[in-house]
């Protein structure tokens, strides 16, 4: 793989060029196959900026093209022996050109979407600016996906500078570089990719990213449901964990030991609280009807001990997986939600709640923190971290912490 970078004013363009070994069908951290539609990408900052360290370039790219890349990548600029070493270690790729040092910085950055992880995070670092990368069209790849209101979410991420919080919002439609399975970022990484480019203007020695508990440690998403401490995409001694802390922005997930639950509780109690939003397509007001407005009011039900707020029906399509038996995923909060929401057998989690049959003394460690989590978290924000928890949140019994261990042990 080469890569190419060129600064037009505000806005950095990405080339990249597949060697004879690269394929357009890679697949990403967390196993789903891709297919690459086009080999170019825009990232736009919102104000004019020195040019950032080479390695900073060089992650970003990365983030971009690693689900392609077979053997070696070629920069257009030398990076670091630090970072190259991130890289053939983490996936066995030769890259270079190698010259120069690598680069520190001490401040720590929200990468931030409105939803409630990234709330939560917020909260715990109020000192901290907040990212926001911005979906915008490509100038080459037709946009099939109207309905994800990019410009509504980044319309509330700055309205979190009206709190006095520091916000960049940078566009880009480095999304649009997928053809399969839709638009989407090659890596989970790729939304720090304003972050990336900010680093040296911000002074940054770390990115925080919304990560909860489920995601780093129980398997969330597309991985199999079970404990996961050598998660390959959040672990800090995992490929990306290594490959960001060569760069000087080591990952930090703060909220990593605690359940969506909590982050909820916390985003709502938070001075952002009006700009909580999870919903992709809805407007002014959130959509209400598809998958994640369903699966998060459960949540939001349950923190606030109320029925659901829901005209969804279980014979919608967004609720169907909830008529089957589980595993699901987030099977955790899907347990959480039905031990606590008045009336579940009304709603269309009735039939999960049946197979499932958790109980508040069942989930109870849910409302607290994984401590392992906290001893992950980067020196410099670790204290404040662990104090946050240990005074807001909690943290769980050995035997509680032997819940998160043995998650899906059975399956």
């Amino acid at each position: 793989m080469r890569v190419l970078w060129a600064r037009d004013d505000l806005t950095w363009r990405l080339q990249f060029l597949l060697d004879p070994e690269d394929s357009d069908t890679g697949t990403c951290a967390d196993g789903q196959r891709i297919e690459l539609r086009t080999n170019s990408c825009g990232v736009r900052l919102a104000e004019s900026i020195p040019d950032p360290h080479n390695d900073l370039l060089a992650v970003a790219a990365w983030t971009i093209v690693a689900p392609w890349t077979k053997s070696r990548v070629t920069f257009d600029r030398p990076i670091s022996a630090r970072l190259a070493e991130a890289l053939c270690s983490g996936w066995g790729v030769d890259a270079g050109p190698v010259s120069g040092d690598a680069r520190t910085g001490s401040r720590l950055a929200v990468s931030y979407s409105s939803g409630a992880d990234s709330v939560a995070v917020a909260a715990m670092f109020p000192e901290a600016p907040l990212a926001h990368l911005q979906r915008v069209s490509h100038r080459r790849v037709p946009n099939r996906w109207t309905h994800y209101r990019s410009d509504v979410l980044a319309g509330l991420a700055g309205l979190a500078a009206k709190t006095g919080r520091e916000v960049s919002v940078v566009q880009s439609d480095l999304e649009f570089v997928l053809s399969f399975p839709r638009p989407g970022y090659p890596e989970h990484q790729a939304v720090a990719v304003g972050a990336l480019l900010q680093a040296d203007a911000l002074d940054l020695g770390g990115i925080a990213f919304g990560y909860e508990l489920g995601s780093r440690w129980l398997g969330g998403g597309r991985y199999l449901l079970r404990y996961t401490p050598e998660n390959p995409m959040w672990a800090q001694d995992g490929a990306w964990g290594r490959l960001f802390a060569a760069a000087g922005t080591p990952i930090v997930l703060p909220v990593g030991g605690v359940s969506e639950a909590t982050t909820m509780r916390l985003s709502l109690e938070s001075e952002l609280r009006d700009q909580v939003r999870w919903c992709l397509r809805g407007t002014t007001t959130p959509c209400g009807t598809c998958g994640k407005c369903l699966y998060k009011e459960l949540i939001q039900a349950a923190v606030e001990r109320r029925p659901m707020r829901t005209s969804v029906t279980a014979a919608a399509p967004v609720a169907k997986k909830w008529q089957e038996p589980p595993p699901y995923g987030g099977q955790e909060m899907i347990e959480y939600g039905c031990a606590r929401v008045p009336g579940i057998e009304e709603t269309p989690f009735a039939r999960a709640a049946e197979f499932l049959q958790a109980t508040v003394a069942s989930t109870a460690w849910l409302d607290r923190c994984y401590p392992p989590a906290i001893d992950e978290i980067p020196e410099p924000w670790r204290d404040q971290v662990r104090a946050y928890m240990v005074d807001s949140i909690g943290l769980m019994t050995p035997d509680e912490a032997r819940q998160v261990e043995t998650w899906g042990a059975d399956r």
